[in-house]
């Protein structure tokens, strides 16, 4: 079973780390991860500040079952190698590198970790966001085991493909598409990217619900006011849940009467069913137990 059925992730939501109040607020959001940002919600003059508060608040143990993440500046800025270096220190759960490229990119940011002091438990998560990185996001996300998540990044896939912001994101399916298969292939979690109008839930729940149906497996988030339709709809409903129990138990019966066809409902079951069916169940569980520890 992989890892990305044993910890959900159906939703993760980004944090600006230079706001002391939203890493206070997080502590009681129902998300299942954060990422406490260093990149695009700092300014540069805040920098500094914000990587201290942030690596403060990641090795605090406050956080409940939240896995929490820090999000460190690109490896082309000034202030990367310092990330780098405090995160390894805080040990949060992972750090989320922006804009990936290449399998060596991985070995540097992992060497880097290493220097650093980070324990085994600090993962990596390669954001996936431009054209090369989808080209190469096989080996990318094979290149370490411990890089665990592929998180994409489609504002700026859009902004280098020169692409519009449509409904159903038309544009950029041949992007989410390599990228859910280099996951898959490779045994990796992955997260599908931000939807922009915080105000337009029936759009972001499309958008939810074309993610899940494409296999990701939860979304990362701009807004608290996104959490709930996003863990309802990457989920299991009870529905499954059910279903998959019936799969399981009438397999398991012909089995152990040594029957070669199994039907339920009427429809032929085969070990494809019983593995997804399993999956399921895994991951209600999992997010069952995530909420009775809050």
């Amino acid at each position: 079973m992989s890892s990305a059925v044993l910890k959900p992730r159906r939703s993760v939501l980004y944090m600006p780390g230079a706001n002391e109040r939203a890493l206070e607020k997080a502590k009681t959001l129902d998300a299942d991860g954060l990422i406490l940002d260093l990149e695009d919600a700092v300014a540069p003059d805040a920098k500094e500040a914000a990587r201290e508060r942030v690596c403060a608040a990641a090795s605090s143990k406050e956080y409940g079952s939240r896995e929490v993440t820090i999000r460190v500046n690109g490896l082309d800025t000034e202030w990367h190698d310092a990330d780098i270096r405090a995160a390894a220190q805080a040990g949060p759960a992972a750090i989320v590198v922006p804009k990936v490229n290449s399998a060596a990119e991985v070995h540097n940011i992992e060497r880097a970790l290493e220097l650093g002091g980070a324990p085994d438990h600090t993962k990596i998560w390669a954001m996936v966001e431009t054209p090369v990185a989808m080209l190469h996001a096989e080996e990318i996300a094979g290149a370490s085991e411990r890089l665990t998540v592929l998180v994409m990044g489609t504002n700026d896939l859009a902004k280098e493909l020169h692409a519009e912001f449509v409904p159903g994101r038309a544009p950029l399916l041949g992007g989410l598409s390599l990228a859910l298969l280099a996951a898959r292939a490779t045994g990796k979690a992955i997260l599908d990217g931000v939807y922009n109008d915080v105000k337009d839930l029936e759009g972001f729940e499309a958008e939810c619900l074309q993610g899940r149906q494409f296999g990701f497996d939860g979304k990362t988030l701009i807004h608290p006011s996104q959490l709930e339709p996003c863990n309802r709809i990457f989920a299991p409903s009870e529905e499954e849940i059910e279903r998959s129990r019936k799969i399981i138990a009438a397999f398991e019966e012909a089995q152990a009467a040594g029957q070669g066809v199994v039907t339920v409902d009427g429809r032929m079951i085969e070990n494809l069913h019983v593995d997804n069916a399993r999956r399921i169940l895994a991951l209600a569980e999992a997010i069952a137990k995530g909420s009775a520890t809050e």
